[in-house]
Formats: C-alpha cells, structure tokens, sequence
C-alpha cells in the first residue's frame, strides 16, 4: 500500500487551541522541573525529557477517544500528562516516593495507569512495540471497537522485533497505530549515519500497512494525521504507520551532553519551529487570547508543577514490605 506524506491542516476551534496549549506548556514546565530535581538529586537512575516534542503526544491524544490504548519507551513524562495522569503521582513516581503511581518502585522508565489505559514507560528499546500490538489484539479479540497508539523512536525503527510485529499485526488487521517520534537523533545519532531508508514511515509497505510523515512540531498537523490512523483502524482496516518527525532540545538523557550537534542547530529549531510558539502566535493574531491570558495560564500550570514538586518532596519514601508487592497481576481485578 502506498504510503504518503500528510499536508492538510484541520480547522480548530479557539477551544480545542487553548487546550492544546496548555497541555503542552504543562508538559513544558513540568519536564523542566524534573530537570531542575534531577540536578539536585532527588530523582535518581535515568531520565529522559520530552521539551520540544510536546506536540506529538497532545495532537494524538486528541485524536484518541476513551479506552482507546498507549504504550510507549522511556521517554514517557508528556505521555503520561497527556492522557490525563496526575502530575502529583508522576512526580512521586520519578522521586521514588510511595504516593508515585508505581509506589516509588518504577520510577522514570516504568510507572502505569490502568485507569488511564497508560500501559508503560519501557526501559528496553522496542520492546513496547509488541505489548501495543498485544494491547491490540486483545480489543480486535473483544470487538470493542477501541485503538492502540504503540510509540517508538527513530533510533528503535531499526530492531527486529518492530518487523515481527508489523508482520503480525497486518496479519490480523490489529486495530494499532505504531508512532516513530522521529526526533532525529536516537541516542546520540543522526538519522542519515544509521538509518538506509530516509523515510521511515515506508517500512510497513512490505506488509502492506500504510503510513505518513507527519510535522511533529505542528500540533494540528498531528491532530489531522491522528484523525486518519484513528479512522483507518477503527474501520477494521489493520494497523497504520505515523511517522511524526520532531525534535528534542535536551540530550537522549539528562547524562547526554549532546555534542553531536550544535547550538546554534537547537536554538535554530527553538527560534523558529517551537510547537507551543506556535499556537500561541496562533492564539494571539487570531484575538483568541491576549497576552495577559497566556500569561495567566503559564503561572496557573507553573503553580501545579509547582506543587507536584512540593508533593513529591513530602511524600515518604516507600516501605521495604513494598518489594514482595504487585509482583503477580490481579486477574480478577
């Protein structure tokens, strides 16, 4: 099947805008608070931000409807905002404190939420794609008419298990939606020096799923993209491929200095392609907010983070009973 690259732009309410920015900004704010507790010691282990890729998770989760399902890597923290996880519990978790949402023993890589059909946050590159396609299978099996979105990275479209899994998922036209956040560097590589095929929304075609690059940096251009795949696999016609491409301004991880690219290349992209910068020239031409609103907004969001910090800080660190805990799923639950 022919894959092809997205254009159109849907029209959006002054609504729809206002909520998009502020979950970005709240995914913003947020993930640079978790740097700032990073650098002073209070979350340990790896971590890995989303700053400046915010609006792939927004405009997919706004294409998303309830009950529909997302699994995806260790970059996970605007993932979690997005479908609606509590700031408090996230931050716990990434402190590992006891109120976090794993109870202080997942930390940045590997907390859930089964009421917000949030199924991780995985610390082994692709491993998640199979557990989405799984996911899939499940709701194609119970005929319940939902969507998987199963993220990955650029660097992650080069695994094989990736292949087993489109193989099986166009076998049984699952209802999953594989997302490459292509941010362009993996852990520390340029696409060109590891990747032989430049587009990687074209890796499906030999199993016949189709796909589509989309800008990763434009939230309404993802939203339309996500209407699509939504669309596509919610009429029983198999899995879909989006190819978003975007960009993360900080390293792979908060011990990645980044020197395989310059300044002046981030700033760049910073200065003239920022997602939340541009809905909110969007919101200010169009009189759909005043300076003063956005203003308003950034403080009340910086307020929550705020507290989330504060929350985490307070909240106790887990009891040792804790390691005999969760080890088996409840099945009856």
């Amino acid at each position: 099947m022919a894959a092809k690259k997205s254009k159109a732009v849907p029209n959006v309410s002054a609504e729809d805008l206002l909520a998009y920015y502020k979950d970005m900004l709240l995914i913003r704010r947020f993930e640079e608070k978790a740097g700032q507790l990073y650098g002073m010691g209070l979350i340990g282990g790896f971590c890995h931000l989303y700053i400046g890729q915010e609006a792939v998770v927004v405009g997919l989760e706004a294409a998303a409807e309830e009950g529909d399902k997302r699994v995806t890597s260790y970059r996970d923290h605007g993932h979690m905002l997005a479908c609606g996880m509590d700031a408090n519990g996230v931050m716990a978790e990434l402190t590992g404190r006891a109120d976090g949402y794993s109870k202080g023993k997942g930390g940045s890589m590997h907390m859930f939420s089964k009421e917000k059909h949030f199924y991780g946050g995985h610390g082994i590159v692709g491993a998640q794609v199979p557990i989405g396609a799984g996911l899939a299978f499940a709701d194609k099996y119970k005929d319940n008419g939902r969507v998987t979105f199963a993220y990955f990275g650029d660097g992650a479209a080069n695994q094989g298990q990736i292949y087993e899994t489109f193989n099986m998922a166009a076998l049984w036209d699952l209802p999953c939606i594989f997302v490459i956040e292509n941010n362009q560097y993996a852990m520390g590589t340029a696409q060109g020096r590891s990747t032989s095929t430049p587009e990687l929304y074209t890796r499906g075609a030999a199993f016949g799923i189709p796909g589509e690059a989309v800008d990763g940096m434009d939230v309404l251009a993802v939203k339309d993209a996500g209407d699509r795949a939504v669309k596509h696999c919610r009429s029983g016609k198999g899995p879909y491929i989006l190819e978003i491409k975007t960009y993360r301004y900080r390293g792979h991880s908060m011990s990645d200095p980044a020197k395989y690219r310059t300044r002046e290349e981030v700033q760049k992209m910073r200065d003239e392609r920022d997602p939340i910068e541009q809905v909110r020239e969007i919101l200010l031409t169009g009189k759909h907010a005043s300076e003063d609103d956005l203003k308003a907004i950034d403080k009340d969001i910086k307020k929550v983070v705020n507290a989330s910090a504060e929350f985490a800080k307070e909240s106790p660190l887990p009891e040792l009973s804790e390691l005999w805990t969760d080890i088996y799923a409840d099945v009856e639950a």
